[in-house]
């Protein structure tokens, strides 16, 4: 007996293109080019939820960097000085705080003051 399997492979090729609508071209309707497509952006998308990570932290250091030297430090010396003080501040929060809350940052700075120049 003779199978067409008709509605799975209907089912396979809707799936894909509808994880392709909104591409360019062909990549939105013509399945060959929206499967390598799609499967490229789902790479892409495995990729980077990583790189989000990597990117995110950079840029809160280098807000932190920023604020500190406003504050007569530098970002290494600033970390180091609140693991002395027993501070623990993820990165995200200080960024916050150097942007949005300068004079709490400064206060914190204040704060460590007396860990920033001491040797361990």
């Amino acid at each position: 007996m003779r199978v067409k399997r008709g509605i799975k492979a209907r089912h396979r090729r809707k799936k894909i293109l509808d994880r392709a609508s909104g591409f360019y071209g062909r990549g939105k309707n013509c399945y060959e080019v929206a499967k390598n497509l799609a499967d490229r952006a789902l790479a892409y998308a495995y990729r980077d939820r990583k790189v989000k990570k990597r990117f995110f932290r950079q840029l809160w250091q280098i807000r932190i960097g920023a604020a500190a030297r406003l504050n007569g430090t530098n970002y290494s010396k600033l970390m180091g000085a609140l693991k002395k003080a027993g501070i623990e501040l993820n990165r995200k929060v200080l960024a916050e705080m150097a942007a949005f809350d300068q004079p709490g940052f400064s206060a914190l700075v204040e704060k460590i003051k007396p860990y920033l120049n001491v040797k361990a």
